[in-house]
Parts: structure tokens; C-alpha cells; sequence
């Protein structure tokens, strides 16, 4: 089915300026940082590491990463927290203003997280879309350019139902159109899990379904494509799998899948890495950069595989910062040249 034009000029410089945005989150080798867990995610990660799960320690362990000296050659984009936008670094500037000082742009998770799918055992659905309209609306004015939502996905015995794929690339879109019609970009995010031990085949099969059905739905909700950014899996083998495939095997199957399904009006594809180790998942983005030509941008779009080394190294004491925001750029620089 064709894409449908933006027909009025309002909504043409409208577009122009969003996919100006989306662009720019996927060039010059950057990719987006992911910083964005919810307060529970975040409070469970720093007491692994032996840290108070405060509001005032999830703010200065976020102030670190963002702080980190050169960090905007690697990052384009980073996507932060209702909590975090809000707060103020020591220095009395907002998260959304700081990153701007900085040349990089400020994103916001906007789905409220993933519930129980009513009828469908073991599978969820990502809801947020109450008052999305509004918070849109307010986010931009913060200092907001784009947006993320995340669907997951459950390989599992007959599973995923079809009941699961539609009712979230639905969501999916609908936040997809809300966003751009307030002036935001869209990172639209699919993401099957790694859990489980289906094959790297059975992988690549369900996220083939996956993105065919949620295109179809971005189509009918009159999305417009050059004005997203896909952030999907990567086709691998699940982590129970007693076959697990090589770099190059994951590369081959996953730029295959997307050639299958991804429309080349797409600005880029951002990656996320789900699970898996940081330098495992820089090799799979860097074996992919090798499959030219590609018809869009082949980006990085991590949270632990970027910022989980540098959690491990500060655990809450302030002689580690610089430490530990070496682990941080080092992690970021080995991905921006692996593109």
C-alpha cells in the first residue's frame, strides 16, 4: 500500500522539521542513549551495586552519564524518564536544557509500561495512551524533541498470538501519529525479547510478522515515515538456546529481515541491545555496517549495554566518577565506530 502525503503546507514544514530531528538522531556515526528506566528499574539497579535507591541518587547517577566529557561526538539523542526530565543538575539547568547546551538532543519516554494482556496468557500490552495528547504538548514545551514507546513481544509455545502483535503495533501507532502531530519524533520500538530458547529462525519469523503488521497499522494511522526512527531487536537466538548463532549469522539475518520489511523512507534503524553484553552487541551493529547498501541509517540505541559498565564502576561513591565516565565513553565511542 502506498504511503499516504502529507497534504497541507503546515503539516509539510511540520514533517520537514521532524524528519530534520529524526536525522539528525541517526548521523555522523551517534546513536541514542537510553536512559529512561522507570523509578523501580532504576531504584533495583542501583541496589545492585550497593547504592540508596533514592530520588536524589537516581538524579546524580543520571547527572554523570549526561556530564561525561565529549559525550556528544558518540550521542546524538538521549531518552530520559518523566522524573528525570524534570530534575535539575547542580548547576541549576534542567536534563532537557543541558543536553541542548550540549548539542544533544532531549528525548522522554512516554508509555507507562507493560500490563497483563487481558485474554492472552503470558503476553502484555503497553499502555500510555490516556492524556498522551497533553503530555505531548507539555513536553515539547520542556524542551522535548522526540519520544519513545516500547512494545515487548514473548516467543514462547505458540506464541506470540496474533491477538498480542495487533493490539501493540496498534498502540504503537496511535502514540506514533499523537507525537507527530505535537511536534515530536516518534522512536517506534517492536521489541522481541530474547527470553526463551527459540532459535535464531524462530526469531527472525516473528520479527518478520511483527513489522510487517505494525507498518501496515502506521500506514492506517497515517503516520509518516520519514519522520520516525525503528528501534527493533536484533534477530538472535533466544539466551536458552543450545545454538547459539555467530556475529555474522545475526548480522545477515537481522539486515535480512529488515530489507523484507522496512520501507527505505525510514531515516535509520536504532538498534536495541536487549539483553545482551555490551561488546557482543557492538559487534553484531559493527558486522552489519558491512552488508551495504542500505537504504537507511544502522544506529545504536542502548541502556545497559551503554551506561552498565559505568553504573558498575561508580556504586555510589563519588571518587569513582571519573572512572566510571570512562567506562561510559568508552562504551560509547566503541559503538560510534562500529558504525
Amino acid at each position: 500500500m502506498p504511503h499516504r502525503p502529507v497534504s497541507s503546507t503546515g503539516g509539510s514544514t511540520k514533517m520537514s522539521a521532524l524528519n530534520k530531528i529524526a536525522r539528525t538522531l541517526v548521523s555522523n556515526r551517534r546513536g541514542i542513549l537510553a536512559a529512561d528506566e522507570s523509578i523501580g528499574t532504576m531504584s533495583s539497579r542501583l541496589e545492585k551495586v550497593g547504592v540508596e535507591p533514592t530520588e536524589e541518587n537516581r538524579r546524580v547517577y543520571r547527572e554523570l552519564i549526561v556530564t561525561t566529557p565529549r559525550l556528544s561526538e558518540s550521542i546524538s539523542g538521549i531518552i530520559l524518564a518523566d522524573e528525570t526530565f524534570h530534575q535539575k543538575l547542580s548547576n541549576g539547568r534542567t536534563f532537557p536544557e543541558f543536553l541542548a547546551d550540549l548539542g544533544i538532543l532531549a528525548g522522554i519516554k512516554v508509555d507507562t509500561g507493560a500490563k497483563p494482556l487481558a485474554g492472552a496468557e503470558n503476553e502484555k500490552i503497553t499502555e500510555g495512551l490516556d492524556g498522551l495528547r497533553e503530555r505531548v504538548r507539555e513536553y515539547v514545551r520542556l524542551g522535548a524533541t522526540f519520544a519513545k514507546w516500547r512494545a515487548v513481544i514473548t516467543i514462547g509455545d505458540n506464541l506470540p498470538s496474533d491477538r498480542a502483535v495487533r493490539a501493540n503495533v496498534h498502540s504503537l501507532a496511535r502514540y506514533a501519529g499523537l507525537c507527530q502531530e505535537g511536534g515530536l519524533v516518534p522512536i517506534v520500538e517492536p521489541e522481541v525479547l530474547m527470553d526463551g530458547a527459540h532459535s535464531l529462525a524462530q526469531c527472525r519469523q516473528v520479527t518478520t510478522a511483527v513489522l510487517e503488521t505494525l507498518f501496515d497499522e502506521l500506514d492506517l494511522m497515517q503516520v509518516q515515515l520519514d519522520g520516525i526512527v525503528l528501534k527493533p531487536n536484533m534477530v538472535v537466538a533466544g539466551t536458552d538456546s543450545s545454538e547459539q548463532p555467530s556475529v555474522t549469522d545475526v548480522a545477515r539475518a537481522t539486515v535480512d529481515t529488515l530489507r523484507e520489511t522496512v520501507p527505505a523512507s525510514v531515516p535509520g534503524i536504532a538498534f536495541l541491545s536487549g539483553g545482551q553484553s555490551p561488546e557482543v552487541a557492538t559487534k553484531h551493529l559493527g558486522a552489519m555496517q558491512n552488508l551495504s547498501p542500505l537504504p537507511w541509517e544502522l544506529t545504536y540505541s542502548f541502556g545497559r549495554a551503554l551506561v552498565g559498565p559505568a553504573l558498575e564502576t561508580w556504586r555510589g561513591d563519588n571518587d569513582n566518577w571519573a572512572a566510571a565516565q570512562k567506562a561510559l565513553s568508552e562504551r560509547a565511542v566503541a559503538n560510534a565506530a562500529a558504525r
